[in-house]
Order: structure tokens, then sequence, then C-alpha cells
């Protein structure tokens, strides 16, 4: 007797069948190596982009710094992180359990908790798509705009990063990278936090839209 799930497609209730599993199995493993295997270094290149910028901004400004800047649709209000869009109306209570953080690179727009109140509490939100630093390296029109110093400093500050960790990308000495870095925020493109004997640098809205600008022009 096949059984029918609500919303579930037709063929749901024949998943008790080894045949269909192993159809749906082999469908599922062919999209992964059609869609989704050419584009995974690239993923996990932006995931760890995600969790170096939350790094930085949770060691420059706090958890509430960190939860103010998972997404535009966020808000920590103490003690009520909002969400807003959300699909629904409800409130999640942890009840002094934590949240899990999950960044996404398929979530778009709204952040999503899971629906079940029995699971650990657990926030999928959209991965900061910031403009592409890896695969910049040789972008000609910005290397001849700034230089290719100070280009490659710019695309460091796309995640956020310390003095010593531009100077490293951009090869040269931090002495070097620290002059670049003033002539960058002097022109807008750049700001800079200084905490303790480290300064944090990070891209302007005008210093993100040159880099998206150098990447169109490719």
């Amino acid at each position: 007797m096949l059984t029918r799930t609500v919303g579930a497609p037709a063929w749901a209730g024949r998943l008790t069948e080894r045949d269909m599993r192993e159809q749906l199995v082999g469908a599922l493993r062919a999209y992964h190596r059609a869609v989704i295997a050419p584009h995974e270094e690239a993923i996990q290149e932006r995931l760890h982009a995600e969790r170096t910028r939350h790094a930085h901004t949770l060691f420059r400004a706090g958890t509430e710094g960190m939860l103010n800047g998972l997404s535009p649709t966020v808000r920590w209000r103490s003690p009520v992180l909002e969400i807003d869009p959300y699909p629904d109306h409800r409130d999640v209570h942890l009840a002094g359990q934590g949240l899990l953080l999950i960044p996404s690179h398929f979530c778009w727009h709204t952040p999503v908790a899971l629906a079940d109140p029995g699971l650990p509490p657990v926030l999928l939100y959209p991965l900061h798509h910031l403009p592409e630093t890896a695969s910049q390296t040789d972008s000609p029109p910005l290397n001849v705009l700034l230089g290719p110093t100070r280009a490659a400093i710019l695309r460091a500050s796309a995640t956020g990063s310390t003095t010593t960790e531009a100077a490293r990308r951009a090869g040269v000495t931090p002495t070097t990278a620290s002059h670049h870095t003033a002539v960058l925020r002097d022109a807008g493109l750049i700001t800079s936090h200084r905490h303790a004997n480290t300064v944090l640098h990070t891209l302007t809205p005008l210093g993100a839209a040159l880099l998206r600008t150098g990447r169109g022009s490719r």
C-alpha cells in the first residue's frame, strides 16, 4: 500500500521501494556532479571568507556587532535577534541553548530557522556575497588604476584583513602595506579599525563598488 505525504510529489510514497530510492540517489549524485562539483572549490573559498569576516567582526565589535552583520534582514536588539522580513511570524525561544549559525551559498535574501522546535536551534543565513578576490589578482583595469600592490590590498580588504594579512596578499612588507592602506583609506575605499596592536581593514561601499566595476570590465 502506497502512502501519500501532503505537499510531496506523487512518487514520494514509493521511496519505500529500493529501486525508487536508488533512482533518487542516482539523480541527486548526477545533479551534484553537473551543477555543484564544478563550483565546489569557489563555494568553499566563500565559506572560508565568511568565517574570516565574522571572526574579524567578533574581534572588533563583539558578539552584538557580529550578529548585526549576519544579513541586512537581521538585527540584534538585546535580548532578541530579529529577522524581518520572514516567511511567517513566530518566536523561537532558545531557553538557554546556543544558536548554530550556518552560512549558505544557496540561501538568498532571508535567513531561515529550522521549523521543528524539537531540534537544536539553527539559523541558516545567506552567504555574504562580496566581490570575488582570488580570481582578481590579474585584473588589468584595477591594477592600472591603483597599481598592483594597492589593488591587491583592496581585494584583501573585501573579507577583512589586518595589515600583516594584506602585506602577505600583496607580497610586500607590513610597513609598505601600511603606507598603501593609508592611501586607500584617504581615498574612501577602505576603513580601518584598531584593536590593541592590530588594525583591521575592510571595504567601504565605494571600495566594494570599485571592485565590482573592475570585475565586470574583464
